[in-house]
């Protein structure tokens, strides 16, 4: 290859005007450039040459050479090659005397780069003389007696810069070895060139303090970076420290210029990485101390930029912040000595505490919320500690009373929305979303000082809250929305304090003192008229409150009607945000208050009745659920109809209160069900033509109509004759539309909804359609995961009428089981197939063990179904030997050990002592059955070559197994026994000695001992 083919390679490589195929050849060749060890010489020469390449095949092939030095193609002796080459080439472009023209930042950096890396593989093999070379760049000549050389001095820093980066940055993750190395190349350091490099960073700052913003700030980078991993002296000294006095001092200047603002926060930078240097908590106290950082924060604070400033466009942001890391991990050390220390140490801890508690809330209380977080990690500590002292010294109450009234005052006003802000408002998301992510750390922080001096907390909220109210009904509604918003929300963060007890009232009565301040503050909201302040995020904090506290309108009755009357107006509030989420309040506050609002029903379901109307969109073109945005889902059509859906759910609530009169329970449902009837008959036809907003007319319809259904997870009352046949007819109209529109997935998705909603409304009712829901339901093409699904309604069906189903199940059983089996045996095509398949198998188990546990058993095996009886048996012994799977497998046994109770007859083993009677009389042949064909399945995994047997869901597989062989010694007690003896554990291979053990502890053990047995000793019995 040659230094010219390289080049135009990389050319092509990076030229956006390259033919496509070219430039794959290009990089083709380049990949390959980088494994050849003849490659990096080429590109070491092409980076040196003169006159200079261009850039893009400097850095390109600086990369390479940078490539090779690091996967190892390069041994010592020629990356000595590499560093002379590079390092004459250094020299004569930022050395003493050097002519070339410097290369540009990026190019700089690389170069920095790759001197990292020979530093890194040679300055403990034979390149003791870096920091020398380095230095010797610093001057403009031999004599040169100060480091007067800007170009030299910068690639310098650049590379004491980036050698920190790979040595002490404890940000960055390193492997043992690469930690271990890093530790012993700082080692090397200290002992040979710390001094000289300390010196030399004294020397650039002294020289070139008002010369070069860039040069004092990359020092000032370097020291602060340094500064953890080298001995604390060699920066805190006296002449160091004037030095960073001076850089500090520019703090005090009107107009700075960009590089020396950079260079002021770089200043300040270093004394905090000076605070952050691990050291014993005395040295730390003492250099808190020496440093004088109380008046260094002080003077920073009253600096123009900070005081003069502040409330302007000039706020210096970046200062503060600046500042605000110094006082933080100040504070946070302080806080560690507190907590760790005792006697005179722990004295002048306290002191500095209440020293720089001004600072804290200074800098707490900035109304830049990026500032204000800057320090709540040291206020989150010192609150903490507080309130750990508080518990075990209750004499200390007034001094921590003088932190954390002030502290709690500054959280309540930053909870406050600026005045900037415009809730709503499209352009400020981000804004909003970063604010109340702030009021949650913040709520954090009220929580802790709430729990260090509870009624500090309730009188300091109570005041805030209490004013805000009487301030609203003095100025007649004309307050600022912003307070009267902190006031809602104090007052519903108030609740993890009141109720924490489970809730307000306990036998009637307020359950603490906080809980009495909720309900004096809720009675203020409710008496100033709060309904009337038309600011949308005060209503909806309203209703938020409202739902949350709904206790409290039970023991004030007379509240209700005022309260339902403004939910009833704000569901129909213009702003979307406020109507959508009213939607579900509501229907939260209706059931909370259920038995209290029956004389109101037909008020509210008037009110609701333009709400009620479903009108189905379809999805825009483009809107794409993985690429919209959280507000963008939150006005999609689809978001807004599945809100609606609550209002349904909330008059269904309201229809089945027993203080309402049949009667009036069947007319308001009536009312509900006819209209979307109507608009489901006039819909079918263009749905059955595949129309796709009439199918996704009809999903919506039919959604509507189960959610009107109350919710029961048993049901036990089931509502009055005239109320069920009202849902008789929903359930009709839903199969009507399922079986005319059974193809579409989203419909059988809605009638499956609808279908768990009825049962509780329907009862026993229901049964004889669960054929034509079966048939609706489960189609040639559902997927497993609705099969699953439906398979677990019909559990919830057979525990809730297990007395009356036998006869339709046993006639729809065999047909339903071939639906089943048909989908067990498709392929799967990826994870989500085999993830649903999974789900199938448990969903199929669960439903055999919802027969068999209520007595249903005898369905499984009736003559109607007699032919499927081997297929079930198969499934369960094929999911009983999966060694993929062992929650199925164990699941399977479990299945099996059931059957064994329920067709096994009475207990006669010797010994017996479950004496449990059978739910049924024995299955004529079951024990031999069992025997022959359940039996061996409990060796099968222990059997299998990859099993592991330490494998904690193996150990569970194996204690069923060992419950089904036990259950089957139960059954047939002897007849196993021999059958154990003389054909099936010899023809495994089993010794004699063995099989006694195994014997023994089968017939002599309880079910308990020998589930504990088998995972154990069955492993080790299957392997000799």
């Amino acid at each position: 290859m040659s230094a010219l083919q390289v080049a135009n390679a990389i050319e092509i490589a990076w030229n956006p005007s390259s033919d496509q195929a070219l430039k794959q050849q290009a990089f083709d060749y380049l990949n390959q450039l980088r494994s050849d060890p003849s490659g990096w010489p080429v590109c070491l020469s092409l980076f040196t040459k003169s006159p200079p390449q261009p850039e893009i095949v400097r850095h390109a092939s600086l990369e390479i050479v940078n490539s090779a030095a690091q996967t190892g193609l390069i041994d010592l002796s020629s990356l000595a090659v590499v560093r002379d080459g590079l390092m004459t080439y250094i020299r004569n472009v930022y050395g003493p005397n050097a002519t070339a023209a410097p290369d540009a930042p990026y190019i700089q950096n690389k170069i920095a780069q790759t001197i990292t890396f020979l530093f890194s593989a040679l300055y403990g093999n034979g390149w003791e003389t870096c920091f020398d070379d380095l230095l010797n760049l610093t001057y403009k000549s031999s004599a040169s007696s100060s480091r007067d050389n800007a170009l030299g001095i910068v690639f310098y820093l650049r590379v004491v810069n980036s050698i920190h980066e790979e040595i002490g940055d404890v940000l960055v993750s390193r492997s043992r070895g690469e930690q271990d190395k890093a530790n012993g190349l700082k080692d090397l350091i200290r002992e040979r060139d710390m001094q000289k490099i300390a010196s030399s960073w004294q020397e650039i700052l002294s020289a070139w303090r008002d010369a070069d913003d860039t040069v004092v700030e990359m020092c000032l980078k370097a020291v602060g970076s340094w500064v953890s991993w080298i001995d604390i002296g060699l920066v805190v000294n006296q002449a160091m420290l004037d030095l960073l006095f001076q850089q500090l001092g520019r703090a005090e200047k009107q107009e700075l210029r960009e590089g020396e603002q950079r260079v002021r926060d770089a200043a300040v930078d270093v004394f905090t990485e000076i605070i952050g240097k691990k050291m014993k908590p005395v040295d730390k106290i003492e250099m808190i101390n020496f440093l004088n950082l109380d008046s260094i924060v002080t003077q920073l604070s009253n600096s123009p930029p900070l005081r003069e400033n502040r409330f302007t466009f000039k706020y210096d942001t970046d200062l503060a912040e600046t500042v605000a890391k110094l006082v933080n991990i100040t504070v946070m050390d302080i806080v560690r000595v507190l907590e760790t220390d005792s006697g005179s140490v722990k004295d002048k801890a306290n002191n500095l505490l209440q020293v720089f508690l001004p600072h804290i809330l200074r800098f707490f209380s900035d109304e830049y919320d990026e500032v204000c977080s800057t320090v709540i990690p040291c206020v989150n500590d010192m609150l903490t500690y507080i309130r750990k002292v508080a518990k075990a010294d209750p004499t200390l109450e007034a001094r921590n009373k003088a932190i954390l009234l002030p502290i709690l005052k500054a959280i309540v006003a930053k909870m406050r929305y600026d005045e900037t802000s415009n809730w709503g408002d499209e352009d400020e998301q981000t804004d909003e979303a970063e604010f109340q992510e702030l009021r949650k750390r913040l709520g954090v922080l009220q929580q802790i000082i709430a729990s260090a001096d509870e009624q500090l907390y309730i009188d300091a909220i109570s005041e805030v809250v209490g004013t805000t109210f009487e301030n609203l009904r003095a100025s007649g509604g004309q307050i600022d929305w912003r307070d009267l918003d902190l006031a809602l929300h104090e007052m519903f963060l108030f609740g993890d304090l009141a109720v924490k007890a489970g809730g307000l009232y306990l036998k009637g009565a307020p359950t603490g003192p906080a809980a009495v301040r909720l309900i004096e503050m809720m009675l203020g909201m409710v008496e100033s008229d709060i309904r009337s302040f038309t600011h949308p995020a005060t209503q909806l904090q309203y209703m938020e409150i409202c739902v949350r506290y709904s206790s409290f309108f039970q023991h004030h009755a007379q509240l209700i009607p005022g309260v339902l009357e403004s939910f009833l107006q704000l569901v129909h509030h213009t702003n979307r945000k406020v109507k959508t989420r009213s939607w579900y309040l509501f229907q939260r506050l209706v059931k909370q208050l259920r038995g209290l609002i029956g004389n109101v029903a037909q008020t509210v379901v008037e009110a609701l009745g333009d709400l009620l109307v479903i009108q189905a969109e379809l999805p825009s073109e483009g809107e794409d659920g993985d690429e919209m945005s959280s507000e963008d889902h939150e006005g999609s059509a689809d978001a807004v109809f599945n809100s609606q859906l609550y209002l349904f759910e909330a008059v269904g609530v309201i229809c089945s209160t027993g203080s309402v009169p049949v009667d009036k329970q069947v007319l308001y449902i009536q009312a509900v069900v006819n209209p979307i009837f109507a608009d489901m008959e006039r819909n079918l036809a263009a749905a059955k033509a595949n129309d796709e907003r009439a199918l996704l007319q009809i999903h919506h319809d039919i959604m509507a109509l189960g959610t009107l259904a109350p919710t029961s997870s048993v049901p036990v009352n089931l509502p009055a004759a005239q109320v069920s046949e009202c849902f008789c007819q929903v359930a009709e109209a839903t199969l009507v539309s399922l079986e005319s529109l059974k193809m579409s997935f989203n419909i059988r998705t809605a009638a499956r909804f609808a279908f768990s909603r009825l049962i509780s409304v329907l009862g026993a009712r229901i049964l004889p359609q669960l054929p034509r829901w079966i048939d609706g339901l489960l189609t040639q093409t559902s997927s497993r995961d609705e099969m699953a699904l439906f398979l677990r309604l019909l559990d919830q069906v057979i525990f809730g009428f297990k007395g009356e189903i036998y006869s339709i199940l046993d006639t729809l059983l065999t047909p339903f089981l071939q639906r089943v089996f048909s989908s067990l045996a498709d392929p799967t095509t990826g994870t989500d197939d085999e993830i649903q398949l999974a789900e199938l198998k448990r969903e199929y188990l669960n439903f055999l063990l919802a027969v068999l546990n209520n007595d249903l058993g005898a369905v499984i095996i009736s003559e109607r179904n007699q032919p499927i009886f081997e297929s079930v048996i198969t499934t369960i012994e094929h999911f009983a030997k999966d060694i993929d799977d062992f929650t199925t497998a164990k699941m399977a046994f479990s299945v099996l050990s059931r059957m064994g109770s329920a067709w096994g007859g009475p207990d006669i083993a010797p010994g017996a002592t479950n004496g449990a009677a059978p739910t049924q009389a024995a299955l004529p042949g079951f024990g031999g059955f069992m025997i022959s064909r359940f039996s061996p399945l409990c060796w099968a995994l222990p059997t299998t070559p990859s099993f592991n047997s330490k494998d904690a869901l193996a150990k569970q597989v194996l204690a069923e197994a060992g419950s089904l062989q036990r259950t089957i010694y139960l059954k047939t007690g002897m007849e196993y026994v021999e059958y154990l003896r003389t054909r099936e554990l010899p023809g495994m291979g089993m010794g004699g000695d063995l099989i006694e053990e195994f014997l023994t502890a089968l017939s002599r053990l309880d079910m308990k001992g020998f589930r504990q047995f088998f995972p154990v000793r069955g492993t080790v019995l299957a392997s000799q």
